[in-house]
């Protein structure tokens, strides 16, 4: 079972992620501040929710410690939606930020998309794709599709996350980083065209769902 570390000031915050991760067969621990979260970060922690405003010492300021102690992925969880603070906290070694209110199934979906980011699988496959992470190639129905590197970050997004819908929030901030990179027609025209290739490797198979105005996910 994996083990989350929330770290979360706000008592009804952190309770509610609590509730939340167990429901889902996470394994957690909690922390209320930056001095209880470094004591309880151990080796034995699979990732960590991180609150920004902390009493005393900021989320930001600990990062790179909580890192040192062990390099798994943090997710920080804030209220503050600033393109600006992003990249200061993905600079500090963030792998992903969720601005709240957020929604329960988006969360999810980040912390599993995090946690297999964090394995060690070159090769992922689905159905009959095959993506080899480190060559950056594809195979589809045992033939060799040439993909741009958007389009290959996108595959490996869905396949990563398979069985789940993908949001267009979640495109934006893992593929291009902020939204402000792309737009949704910009997006659409990438998945169009990732499901060309596709078509033309294996007529028989449509791999790729549109979720309206959500996201898509693998079929």
């Amino acid at each position: 079972m994996n083990k989350i570390l929330i770290i979360e000031d706000e008592f009804n915050i952190r309770n509610m992620l609590n509730d939340l991760l167990i429901a889902n067969k996470y394994e957690t621990t909690m922390a209320e501040n930056a001095k209880e979260a470094l004591f309880k970060h151990s080796k034995s922690i699979d990732l960590i929710l991180l609150d920004l405003m902390l009493p005393k010492t900021s989320g930001k300021e600990i990062i790179k410690k909580l890192k040192d102690i062990n390099n798994c992925p943090i997710i920080v969880v804030s209220a503050i939606n600033d393109v600006d603070m992003k990249i200061n906290v993905f600079d500090l070694g963030a792998d992903d930020y969720i601005t709240k209110p957020f929604q329960s199934k988006e969360l999810l979906a980040r912390i599993k998309l995090a946690m297999r980011h964090n394995g060690n699988e070159k090769i992922i496959e689905y159905k009959d794709i095959k993506l080899d992470t480190e060559n950056y190639s594809v195979t589809c129905n045992g033939k060799e599709i040439e993909f741009t590197k958007t389009e290959f970050e996108i595959l490996k997004l869905l396949i990563l996350n398979k069985g789940q819908i993908v949001t267009k929030s979640i495109l934006f901030d893992d593929v291009w980083g902020t939204k402000d990179s792309a737009d949704e027609n910009t997006l659409n025209v990438h998945i169009s065209k990732i499901r060309n290739k596709l078509k033309v490797a294996n007529k028989t198979e449509d791999y790729i769902e549109t979720i309206w105005k959500i996201g898509y996910k693998l079929k």
